[in-house]
């Protein structure tokens, strides 16, 4: 796959030639210190994914992108400030890593770049998150998450739980519930499934969140998670979650 770098400091370029040695599936085919010089380096060698730092000169990379309409590559963010990671996401970025990147996040990228469907990059107005769609998750990764004019940007380990609500989700995070436009079926793929159980229908639970079991009804269990919420599992996934977590 072929990479571009784009960002002012030629040592931080450096940098990511040298981390980018590591994964010989990726090939870099040009540097570009500035908006102008990353437009031409684009049409000139066609990348297929670009380094991308926030604050270069002339323009932002925001700018960049916006001035780039349809078909640009997946972006994968590199900046040494984690207070645009929001708009990052808005833009549809593959991910967001904050300077000096470390290996293994950047093998966290990558491997998320491989499951990414053949789409163009651009401001993404959907609810929810913007990963890639069919890509797996990681508990300590972090999503974009916009409800109306509110943003959360949080790892999916902090998710308490998820439950149906019409056409669109819910989440239960610490301190609110926003709403996503996806099926309750769509976000359980991307869930980690040593992470999240499905209790029921309606509700996906966070194994880690659980501060209490009991029995209920019809041999059934209720669980309490962390923050006081209740969820009744069915017979059917109660049978399930005993013999996941039985000793």
């Amino acid at each position: 796959m072929k990479a571009l770098l784009i960002d002012d400091e030629p040592l931080a370029r450096a940098e990511m030639r040298r981390l980018l040695r590591a994964h010989p599936e990726i090939e870099i085919v040009g540097e570009a210190a500035d908006a102008d010089e990353a437009r031409a380096a684009i049409k000139r060698s066609a990348p297929e994914l670009l380094f991308l730092d926030v604050q270069i000169p002339e323009e932002s990379g925001f700018d960049l992108l916006a001035s780039l309409g349809n078909g640009v590559p997946p972006v994968i963010f590199t900046t040494a400030f984690d207070q645009h990671a929001v708009r990052a996401f808005q833009f549809g970025a593959l991910d967001y890593l904050v300077k000096p990147v470390e290996p293994e996040r950047l093998a966290t990228a990558l491997q998320r770049l491989r499951r990414l469907p053949s789409t163009p990059a651009g401001p993404d107005d959907s609810d929810g998150t913007c990963y890639a769609p069919t890509a797996r998750l990681q508990p300590a990764e972090k999503v974009f998450v916009r409800n109306g004019d509110r943003c959360w940007f949080v790892p999916v380990e902090s998710i308490r739980g998820l439950e149906s609500d019409g056409n669109s989700v819910r989440l239960w995070l610490a301190d609110a519930t926003p709403t996503v436009n996806r099926t309750l079926a769509q976000l359980e793929e991307r869930l980690p499934p040593e992470n999240f159980f499905r209790a029921n229908r309606a509700q996906i639970l966070n194994l880690s969140c659980i501060e209490q079991v009991e029995p209920w009804f019809s041999d059934t269990l209720k669980v309490t998670l962390t923050g006081g919420r209740t969820i009744e599992l069915s017979r059917r996934q109660t049978r399930l979650f005993r013999q996941r977590l039985a000793l």
